[in-house]
């Protein structure tokens, strides 16, 4: 009989991104990233902007996720994430403008500015072009 599995689902409000059984996921928890493994604790928390890794065999399997919340129960792992892109899924220029657009508005700030939202869409832009260079990773 082969190792244990975790099956991983990533939600969207538009469809269900990835369903897989892995050997190992990493992602970007609100207060700091956290790994999951066959048979970890019940646990549920808030997902931030960034890089959601899972592993099957030796293979690492990338993805671009944003806000939403994570339950692992068992060998299950639900993330239910405003938006989650895969690698070749990514516009590299809508993502680079995105970045010079949030990086003029952080560097000079006007009144009016939220500048949460400018640092998420930076954290958003940053997290896309990162998660498009492993493309051949995967």
């Amino acid at each position: 009989m082969g190792a244990e599995k975790i099956t991983l689902e990533v939600v969207t409000p538009e469809k269900l991104v990835v369903g897989e059984d892995v050997d190992e996921i990493t992602a970007p928890g609100y207060y700091g990233y956290f790994g999951v493994l066959p048979h970890h604790h019940p646990y549920l928390t808030l997902i931030g902007i960034g890089e959601l890794m899972y592993r099957i065999g030796d293979k690492s399997h990338y993805l671009a996720v944003s806000k939403g919340f994570a339950e692992v129960l068992g060998n299950k792992v639900t993330f239910l994430v405003e938006s989650c892109e895969k690698p070749q899924e990514i516009d590299v220029s809508r993502a680079e403008k995105a970045k010079e657009r949030a990086e003029a508005r952080l560097r000079a700030p006007t009144p009016e500015l939220n500048v949460e939202r400018a640092s998420a869409s930076l954290q958003r832009a940053l997290t896309r072009l990162k998660v498009e260079k492993r493309k051949g990773q995967a």
